[in-house]
């Protein structure tokens, strides 16, 4: 490893004459600092007073700041980095769904029933029998998963088993029944409850939320004691995995305002930029109330400003937006939850707002989409720096890549959603069909181009480990050998998981970097990382976490 040389090798020792509330609190030396900050890179200690960085150099003249209360960590050479942020998260609804059955080991339909009838039968007391996490693989392509099956292992209560996307779900007879969906019903474009043409009764498979949406909505909510210690275990989860900050992607049951009630008692333990969600039937005149949400919410911990927009579903159940037809099934092009001119007026009320501006789009057709919605917001409200965002491109159309550069777009991506070659068991090359390949999860190609861009997980959707996601993005391998190479550096990834997070959420001033000032925001791992083969990166574990200068997680 070099080391370039630091503003800190003059750096002149302290005078030990010192009122003691200039000490450190909390100091971290013997490690192996990776700053983020292009300035200063590396160093070999961090000290921290009160929710700020007050140090960041060599362990011999950080032993200045010790004081006879501060704590001080010998971090035995491990890599310091600055706290890991992730761009796409769901917190509440992840948190959620910690208690259901858990369906993302299942790897056959049999595995899925059986799974499904140890549950049922271990939990009695429940009146709907939820399972979450579901892989499109477990089902093979000449198989099925309807509502037969699910009622041959429980029949008597509500089925309702979500796909690990979230966007499709196979239900029982009964939650048909009580949904009144066995006979069907006229659903938007892009939504899908899936009939049997033989008998002209639905098979139990709804795709995207307007499909099972009224099945969804009979499920008795938590109470709020159960949501708080559900969101205690996912705020748990999240130190333990060095994660002191996400960008929600939902406001999922008015969930901002559990986030504030919690952060006014000092339970916050990371921190979290919530959107305003705008559904297709939301008017434009309603989407002033995410400014009084941004002018309410400005916290240290809870932070408002922006709006969530959803333009298309996943390749996996072709319901994402694509230009051309999908492979091997001609004229099927996917949907879209909203017009090109719907969205477009969307983009510019809220873009004149001052809103930031979030919207998932997996298919190259719903990244173009959003992209001219940008357009025409550039056009009618001008030129700012607005940092809009598309979350997810998991395919990009050529002509499309060097607009995000151009417009100042941020593509906000999740290493893990791709597979890390093309014989791992995942169905999606096959859906995106190889001529898409070379324009699929195309990180490196985005990069080049000029565009920033921000990692995540998109948790509940993958594990939130930022561990795991980095190293997705270390091994990845083109599907065919003369592709390009979309693979990442670990320099790029730990940005994309820092510094250009922060900056994707108008925060890079105040956290991202290890740097005098900063939040004192830091995740401690289990051994110097960039001395870590890429293939061996999973092992890697942070031992400490640490969010605004409080110890969140701890196992050193």
């Amino acid at each position: 490893m070099v080391f370039l040389e630091p503003w800190w090798l003059t750096y002149q020792p302290i005078s030990r004459k010192r009122p003691m509330s200039s000490y450190a609190d909390f100091l971290i030396t013997n490690a192996t600092v990776y700053t983020v900050d292009e300035t200063n890179p590396w160093a070999e200690a961090v000290a921290v007073r009160g929710n700020r960085i007050v140090f960041v150099g060599r362990s011999a003249d950080a032993i200045e700041l010790r004081g006879p209360k501060t704590e001080v960590v010998d971090a035995g050479g491990r890599t310091l980095l600055p706290g890991l942020i992730d761009s796409h998260f769901h917190l509440l609804m992840g948190s959620l769904k910690l208690d259901k059955l858990y369906l993302g080991e299942a790897r056959s339909v049999d595995a899925i029933l059986s799974q499904l009838k140890s549950y049922a039968e271990a939990n009695p007391q429940r009146e709907w029998i939820e399972g979450a996490h579901l892989l499109y693989s477990a089902i093979p392509k000449d198989g099925r998963l309807d509502r037969q099956l699910l009622d041959s292992v429980v029949s008597d209560r509500p089925v309702y088993l979500t796909a690990f996307d979230g966007h499709t779900v196979w239900v029982n007879t009964e939650a048909l029944r009580r949904a009144g969906l066995l006979n069907g019903r006229a659903v938007p474009p892009g939504n899908e409850i899936v009939m049997d043409a033989a008998t002209g009764l639905a098979t139990g498979e709804l795709r995207e939320p307007d499909a099972f949406q009224p099945v969804r909505q009979l499920i008795p909510k938590p109470d709020d004691v159960r949501k708080r210690a559900l969101l205690h275990k996912g705020l748990a989860l999240c130190a333990r995995n060095g994660i002191t900050g996400v960008h929600n992607m939902d406001s999922h049951d008015n969930s901002i305002h559990l986030y504030a009630g919690l952060e006014d008692l000092g339970e916050m333990t990371l921190r979290i930029y919530v959107p305003y969600d705008i559904k297709p039937d939301t008017p434009l005149e309603k989407i002033a109330e995410a400014v009084e949400w941004k002018r309410k919410f400005q916290g240290s911990h809870v932070r408002a400003g922006s709006v969530k927009v959803f333009m298309d579903g996943v390749l996996e159940s072709y319901t994402a937006l694509m230009v051309d037809d999908y492979a091997g099934v001609p004229g099927n092009r996917g949907g879209a939850l909203y017009t090109a001119e719907h969205f477009n007026a969307i983009a510019a009320e809220a873009d004149r707002l001052g809103l930031q501006i979030f919207v998932h789009a997996c298919g190259d057709g719903a990244v173009q989409r959003t992209l001219d919605g940008y357009e025409h917001a550039q056009r009618v409200n001008g030129m700012r720096d607005s940092r809009h965002r598309v979350e997810h491109i998991e395919v990009i159309y050529p002509s499309d890549i060097s607009r995000f550069a151009a417009m100042g777009v941020i593509a906000s991506m999740q290493p893990a959603h791709c597979p890390p070659h093309l014989h791992a068991g995942d169905i999606w090359p096959s859906r995106a069909g190889k001529a898409r390949w070379p324009y699929s999860f195309a990180w490196e190609t985005l990069r080049q181009a000029g565009a920033r861009l921000a990692f995540g997980s998109d948790w509940p959707v993958v594990t939130m480990s930022p561990i795991i996601g980095i190293w997705a993005g270390l091994i990845r391998e083109p599907w065919v050998e003369d592709h390009p190479v979309q693979r990442q550096t670990l320099e790029q990834l730990i940005a994309g998981y820092t510094r250009d997070a922060a900056y994707a959420e108008f925060q890079e001033h105040e956290k991202g970097m290890l740097r005098p000032g900063m939040l004192a925001d830091l995740v401690l791992l289990s051994e110097e990382i960039f001395s870590v083969p890429p293939e061996e990166f999973q092992r890697v574990q942070p031992v400490l976490t640490m969010c605004d200068g409080r110890v969140v997680f701890r196992e050193i």
